[in-house]
């Protein structure tokens, strides 16, 4: 990232303030952040890029500072933190940023793989999927793309507000991170088939599955929030995909449909460790209760979710962390309490050199996209 001048102007800068002491562990920064934004309807597009990077480097730079308290002095110090690790990327030893990248608690949680809270320093890449259909075009529309390590994947270095192209509007590519795309690659969906995207959200990988369906079968589509299912209805008419139905579901009792399916992908709500290069703030409102709570949760949705598995179908378990609890913890516990699934070993689909195994993660220094983790079933005939 190069940032502007650090003399920016006197009213960006009490924005970015504005921005820092509204964010807490209720009001997360990106919220805030697009609040604020929504309502300075006359800025230019540079100062509202200022303004977003500068609150992002704050928190990501949080733990190196003299004092956490948003102040002018914190923030210019924060950008100079992220010049000097631009500009000299060697300068820093890895442990000082084991040190002051992520809170202390988190080293008891989780096992990071070399190279991870470096990664939590640096920008996040912005991926984006074309469905199969427009693949071989998107580089006519956007030529500041250049193909990633899937088969529809791309990596976007320009600076268009890409919400606003006309590409994007027609349904011509999705903006989703690297590693939900490869969570989409592991389900194998195909043609005919019947789908159960659990916790559907908005709908980034349910608009996967379809495409990787070829539009043909059934996807049922389900959340808690309304909201978000409205929101995942309205892209789904942009992308032009018409094979799903959404019900609103809480994660436990009866499922909302009778229907067997022949995947069933339990994408569940986690403490999202694996975005905290993409959400700096969320490292500093995360606690540890919060992750030995959702791994109740989690645990809780696997085993309801698993019963519309038909025989032979495929169960298919994702979380944006890497905590144990939220993993391997939620792995084992599905194994002692649901009889009749099976480990299914799945290929690596950004490695075809990898041994296949039945769990694994993705990490964002590895392949540029959000921390997750992965776990697979085959519900025996």
């Amino acid at each position: 990232m190069s940032f502007r001048s650090s003399r920016t102007s006197d009213s960006d800068l009490a924005l970015v303030l504005r921005v820092l002491s509204e964010s807490g562990r209720g009001h997360p920064a990106d919220a805030a952040l697009r609040e604020a934004l929504r309502e300075e309807r006359g800025m230019s597009p540079e100062a509202r890029a200022w303004v977003s990077q500068a609150v992002h480097t704050h928190a990501r730079w949080r733990g190196f500072l003299e004092s956490p308290v948003p102040s002018r002095e914190s923030v210019q110090e924060a950008l100079g933190w992220a010049r000097r690790s631009e500009e000299n990327p060697g300068g820093f030893e890895e442990s000082a940023f084991e040190r002051h990248a992520v809170p202390d608690w988190i080293h008891a949680h989780l096992d990071a793989e070399p190279g991870w809270f470096r990664a939590l320093q640096r920008d996040p890449m912005l991926w984006l999927r074309t469905p199969r259909r427009w693949t071989l075009e998107l580089p006519r529309w956007l030529p500041e793309v250049s193909p990633g390590p899937l088969p529809d994947s791309w990596r976007y270095e320009g600076e268009r507000d890409l919400w606003r192209e006309e590409a994007f509007q027609e349904g011509k590519f999705e903006m989703q991170d690297l590693s939900s795309q490869g969570v989409g690659s592991i389900c194998g969906a195909r043609a005919g088939e019947t789908w159960w995207d659990v916790c559907a959200g908005e709908g980034g990988k349910t608009l996967h599955l379809s495409d990787l369906m070829e539009s043909r079968g059934l996807i049922w589509a389900t959340d808690r929030s309304e909201r978000r299912l409205r929101r995942l209805r309205m892209r789904a008419a942009r992308a032009r995909v018409f094979n799903y139905r959404t019900r609103t579901w809480l994660g436990e009792g009866k499922p909302p449909m009778k229907t067997l399916c022949d995947g069933v992908l339990v994408d569940a709500p986690c403490s999202g460790v694996g975005t905290w290069q993409r959400n700096p703030h969320a490292r500093w409102v995360l606690e540890p209760r919060d992750i030995e709570e959702l791994s109740v949760v989690q645990a809780r949705l696997l085993r309801w979710a698993s019963s519309r598995v038909k025989p032979g179908g495929r169960l298919i378990y994702s979380v944006c962390t890497m905590t144990r609890a939220e993993t391997w913890g939620v792995v084992d516990a599905f194994q002692r309490e649901v009889q009749g699934f099976d480990p299914c070993a799945q290929a690596d689909p950004f490695d075809a050199r990898t041994e296949a195994r039945p769990a694994r993660f993705f990490w964002p220094q590895t392949n540029g996209g959000n921390g997750m983790f992965v776990a697979t079933w085959k519900r025996k005939d």
